[in-house]
């Protein structure tokens, strides 16, 4: 069968190959993907900078967003479901792991699918352990794609609420900085919960982004026309700043958006070498008296998995039109360098038609 592989460390490496079919296995369920998102991740993996082989391997089957159909009668599930799947496995050491958490792994032991010394979905055929498997239902059909980012923002959401009711808090306000998949999602499932969303990024106000953001009733606003510290200083400040530019300037001064109580919380990625700096006032000074925090999040919990399906599918009845034109890209397997150099909200490797 064919599988998108990557030789991790060696830039440019990916390329579809036969790889053999999976081997049945006692509590895995056989399941043929029917997409497989792509993100960024998957584009550091396949310039070399991130991903780990299998043990024993030189080659990782790239993908970890998945949407799959059940291909045969095994554990509680039925030929024909449709299904996500987790991505982070247990170290099954540390005490947040053996509780069932690995998205707070302790040990950075864990594996992942597609990502860390486990293969991903993007092939004909796959097994997956019952455990891991998140039900899709049938209306949400394609938009089940979806679930691993929405998952992350879940998780990230879950723990703002946390943070935020550790005292009496009644948040009115968010701002989103970036609009890919994470910050697009995040902006929606922000406007589910009822909260004055404004979403900043680098795009036109006028563009398909910008659309996207004002049809949730969220504002779009272009940094180059607005920065977000300015924005803060016309709204007043924002209860809940969802980070997901992936710039490491953007990520210290997401404390500087909030006002008071408010919690920021940074899901992008910058690994490159250099500084950032802040005023030191908003930390030694702003932070403190005004209760603001600033936390880090990544991965998610099987609650958050369960979330994320159940939010998505109440966003499909909410704004099914904008939601479907989330995913602006599907190619076949072979066309994978298509899916990378996508720059809209999502794009996705189609492995079966509908």
């Amino acid at each position: 069968m064919q599988a998108l592989i990557v030789e991790p460390g060696r830039p440019h490496s990916a390329r579809v190959e036969e790889v053999p079919a999976p081997a049945p296995a006692s509590g895995s369920v056989l399941l043929r993907p029917l997409e497989v998102g792509i993100c960024g991740t998957d584009r550091e993996i396949a310039e070399g900078l991130f991903g780990i082989a299998p043990e024993g391997s030189d080659r990782l089957v790239l993908g970890h967003e998945v949407l799959a159909r059940v291909e045969e009668d095994a554990e509680s599930f039925s030929r024909g479901d449709l299904v996500a799947a987790t991505v982070r496995r247990s170290c099954g050491r540390c005490e947040a792991c053996v509780q069932g958490s690995p998205d707070a792994c302790a040990t950075g032991l864990y594996l992942e699918r597609g990502i860390t010394r486990l293969d991903g979905f993007a092939a004909e055929l796959v097994t997956e352990a019952a455990d891991q498997l998140i039900p899709v239902p049938q209306a949400l059909g394609r938009l089940g794609v979806l679930a691993e980012p929405a998952s992350i923002c879940e998780r990230a959401l879950r723990h703002v609420r946390a943070i935020g009711g550790r005292q009496p808090w009644a948040p009115l306000r968010a701002l989103v900085l970036g609009a890919g998949a994470i910050g697009m999602l995040a902006t929606y499932l922000l406007r589910l919960e009822g909260l004055e969303v404004w979403t900043a990024a680098r795009g036109p106000a006028d563009g398909r982004k910008g659309e996207l953001v004002a049809a949730s009733g969220a504002r779009y606003v272009s940094v180059a026309d607005t920065a977000p510290a300015a924005l803060a200083e016309e709204t007043g400040g924002f209860d809940v700043v969802i980070e997901a530019a992936g710039d490491a300037q953007v990520m210290l001064d997401a404390i500087g958006h909030l006002r008071r109580n408010g919690v920021a919380c940074l899901l992008g990625i910058d690994g490159r070498p250099r500084r950032v700096s802040i005023d030191g006032r908003v930390i030694a000074q702003d932070a403190v008296v005004e209760n603001r925090v600033l936390f880090g999040s990544v991965n998610a919990h099987r609650v958050d998995w369960q979330a994320a399906v159940n939010d998505l599918d109440r966003a499909r009845e909410r704004w099914p039109q904008a939601l479907e034109a989330f995913v602006g890209l599907r190619v076949p397997l072979d066309r994978f360098e298509d899916a990378f150099a996508y720059r809209g909200v999502k794009a996705t490797l189609l492995l079966e038609s509908a």
